[in-house]
C-alpha cells in the first residue's frame, strides 16, 4: 500500500534530559484523569465538560470547566489540583491563585518557586525546589532546579557541588554536565565551564539545536570562531530545516542561550518537557513547557515544543497562538514563518499559507524549504501537477542534492505518480534510494507501485521485504508485502500476510481491498465479498470505490448466471 503524507520537515528545538522510552510517567505527576474526584453533588456537569475538554487536548476550556465546578466545592483538594494541572497547561495567569491552595502539590511548589524567582526572591525559590520529591523523575529536574536557584542566590560553589556527583550518572551526566558548564560559565569560572563543555559535548546523542547554540557560544567567546560555526553547522546536517536559520545563529553566536539562573531554570523545565513528548506524556509536557514560559516568556524553543504539542493534541489553532509572540528579529523567524504555514495549510488556509511561503521562498532564494514546504501544501489539496512544480523548484535550489535531501525527491516522486507521470516518478525514487539506501518508505512505495503495475516483482518483493523488516507493525508496508505476494501467485502467503495487514490496520479500506483479492484468488470467494463490501464502508477513494463496486457486481452477475444454468 502506498504511504503519500508529506515528509514532515520540522524539529524539536530542545535538548532532552532523558532519551526516548525512558520518561516514564512521572510518580509525582500521575494520570492526570483518575476519574470522578470524590465532589458534592451538582458539579459533576461542569467537571464531565473539563475532562473531556483535557481529552480533546483543549486545556483552556478544561480549566474554564474546573474553575466552575470549584464554585460548589471549592475546598475539594483532587478537583483543584485538576484545574491546576489544566490551569498552568494553558498558561493561565490563575494558576498562580490555585497553586496557593496547594501546599506540596510538585506543580504547585515549581509555579510558586518561580514567581519567587521572578521577583527575585532566590531564597523562597530555593526552598520550594529543594522541598519536591526525591523520587521519579522529579529526581532528575529537582537537582537542576536546586542548582540554579542557588546560582541566583550566588551559591555558585554549593550549585556545582550539588550537581558534581550526578556527573558519573551512566545515562543523564550530559544534561547535567552541560547544566553545570552553563553555571560555571555565568560565574565567570571559565577553566570549569570548559571542562564541563567538553564532557557534555562527548556525548553525541545528547545534541541538538540547543546544545548546539550552547556550545557554539562558548566556542565563539573563546575566540574560537570556526568551531562555533563547525557545531552550528553540524545541527543544521542534522536537522536540515535549520539550513534556513543558519546565518542568522551565526550571527548571534557570541551571545549565550542561557545567560541567567531565570533562564537556567526555563532550560530545565524545557529539557524534562521535551523527554515527556518523546514518551507521549503530552500533557505533563505542556505544563513543562508553560513552566518554562513562566520563567521566560521569549523562549523560542518552549514556543516550538509548545506548538507542536497543541498541534499533534489537534488544537492548530492554539498552535498558532503559541508561536505568533515570536518576532522577525529571531534567529529562528524563518523557521517559525515555516511551521506557521504548515499550520495554516492544515487549517485549509492554503491560499495565505502558499502567499507565506512565496514570500519566504523571494526572502531566503538559496533554501530550498519554502517551495518544498508549498509542494506539501498543494498534495495535501492533492493539486499533484502543481505539487510536482514546487517540489522542482526546491529541488533546482540545491546545488548538489545529499542524503539529507532523499524527502523532496520521494515527495516529488509520489506528485509525479499521482499525476499519472510514472516515468518521472520511477526517476525520482530512485534518485532518492542512490541518496539514502534503505529508507523503508521509498523501498515501499516503489516496491508497491512496480508490484501494482506487475513488473520487476522479485525486485519489488525484495524491497518490500527489506521495509517491513524495519517497520513490522506498519500496516501499510506488511499490506505491500501480501499485494506483491498475491502478483507473484504465491496466494497461500499472500492471505496470510495481509490478513494480518488488516489486524494492524483493520479501518483501511485499500488493505480489506487486497484481503477480499487474495480471498479471491484462493478461491473463498464468499470471504472475498464480505471483505470487498467491508472495504466500502471505510471511505475508499473515488477510484477505489468504483473498482470495488465492479467487483462487487461481477460476482453478482456471475452468481446468477450460475443459478440459471442449475438444473
Amino acid at each position: 500500500m502506498h504511504e503519500s503524507r508529506p515528509t514532515r520537515r520540522t524539529l524539536i528545538l530542545s535538548l532532552s534530559i532523558l532519551s526516548a522510552g525512558a520518561a516514564a510517567c512521572p510518580a509525582w505527576a500521575s494520570d492526570p484523569t483518575p476519574g470522578l474526584p470524590p465532589a458534592p453533588a451538582g458539579i459533576y456537569s461542569a467537571f464531565l465538560d473539563a475532562q473531556f475538554a483535557s481529552s480533546q487536548g483543549d486545556e483552556a476550556l478544561a480549566a474554564q470547566e474546573y474553575q466552575r465546578a470549584l464554585i460548589s466545592a471549592p475546598a475539594n483538594q483532587d478537583l483543584l489540583r485538576q484545574a491546576l494541572i489544566s490551569a498552568i497547561a494553558s498558561g493561565r495567569t490563575d494558576a498562580v491563585s490555585l497553586a496557593r491552595r496547594l501546599p506540596g502539590d510538585p506543580f504547585a511548589e515549581m509555579l510558586l518557586a518561580n514567581q519567587a524567582a521572578l521577583s527575585g526572591d532566590w531564597q523562597g525559590a530555593l526552598q520550594r525546589f529543594e522541598a519536591l520529591p526525591q523520587t521519579g523523575l522529579s529526581q532528575l529536574i529537582r537537582p537542576l532546579l536546586v542548582a540554579w536557584a542557588e546560582q541566583g542566590s550566588g551559591q555558585t560553589d554549593s550549585a556545582l557541588a550539588g550537581l558534581e556527583p550526578l556527573l558519573n550518572d551512566a545515562h543523564f551526566r550530559a544534561a547535567f554536565a552541560v547544566h553545570a558548564a552553563m553555571i560555571a560559565d555565568q560565574a565567570g569560572r571559565t577553566s570549569e565551564a570548559a571542562r564541563l563543555y567538553a564532557a557534555a559535548a562527548q556525548n553525541q546523542d545528547f545534541r541538538s539545536l540547543q546544545t548546539s547554540e550552547i556550545l557554539a557560544s562558548f566556542a565563539a567567546r573563546q575566540g574560537r570562531a570556526a568551531e562555533a560555526l563547525h557545531t552550528l553547522s553540524a545541527a543544521a546536517q542534522s536537522a536540515p530545516i535549520l539550513r534556513i536559520a543558519l546565518p542568522a545563529l551565526a550571527a548571534r553566536v557570541r551571545q549565550a542561550p542561557v545567560a541567567t539562573p531565570l533562564d537556567g531554570i526555563a532550560q530545565a523545565y524545557l529539557d524534562l518537557g521535551s523527554a515527556l513528548q518523546q514518551d507521549n506524556q503530552d500533557q505533563f509536557a505542556m505544563i513543562l513547557v508553560q513552566l518554562a514560559l513562566n520563567a521566560k516568556p521569549d523562549f523560542t524553543a518552549a514556543r516550538m515544543l509548545g506548538a507542536d504539542l497543541l498541534d499533534v493534541g489537534r488544537v492548530p489553532e492554539g498552535a498558532l497562538q503559541m508561536l505568533a509572540p515570536i518576532g522577525n528579529d529571531d534567529p529562528l523567524s524563518a523557521v517559525i514563518a515555516l511551521r506557521r504555514a504548515e499550520i495554516e495549510g492544515q487549517l485549509g488556509n492554503q491560499p495565505e499559507a502558499l502567499q507565506q511561503l512565496q514570500a519566504l521562498s523571494v526572502a531566503y532564494p538559496d533554501s530550498s524549504l519554502p517551495d518544498a514546504e508549498a509542494g506539501d501544501i498543494l498534495r495535501m489539496k492533492s493539486d499533484f501537477p502543481a505539487a510536482a512544480a514546487a517540489y522542482g523548484r526546491a529541488i533546482a535550489r540545491i546545488s548538489a542534492p545529499s542524503a539529507v535531501d532523499w524527502p523532496l525527491f520521494y515527495d516529488r516522486g509520489i506528485a509525479f505518480e499521482q499525476s499519472n507521470d510514472w516515468p518521472r516518478a520511477e526517476a525520482d525514487f530512485r534518485m532518492a534510494l542512490r541518496l539514502a539506501p534503505g529508507q523503508a518508505v521509498v523501498l515501499n512505495y516503489l516496491g508497491y507501485s512496480w508490484a501494482d503495475r506487475g513488473e520487476h516483482l522479485s525486485d519489488a518483493r525484495h524491497m518490500i521485504e527489506s521495509a517491513v523488516s524495519q517497520r513490522p507493525e506498519d500496516g501499510a508496508v506488511v499490506d505491500s508485502l501480501g499485494w506483491v505476494m498475491l502478483r507473484q501467485g504465491d496466494v497461500g502467503d499472500a492471505v496470510r500476510t495481509l490478513e494480518r495487514a488488516t489486524e494492524l490496520e483493520p479501518e483501511d479500506a485499500t488493505i480489506n481491498g487486497h484481503l477480499g483479492d487474495a480471498y479471491w484468488a484462493a478461491g473463498r470467494k464468499m470471504e472475498a465479498t464480505y471483505q470487498w463490501r467491508r472495504a466500502l464502508t471505510l471511505n475508499p477513494l473515488p477510484a477505489d470505490a468504483a473498482r470495488l463496486e465492479a467487483k462487487l457486481h461481477e460476482t453478482t452477475a456471475q452468481a446468477a448466471m450460475q443459478e440459471r444454468h442449475i438444473p
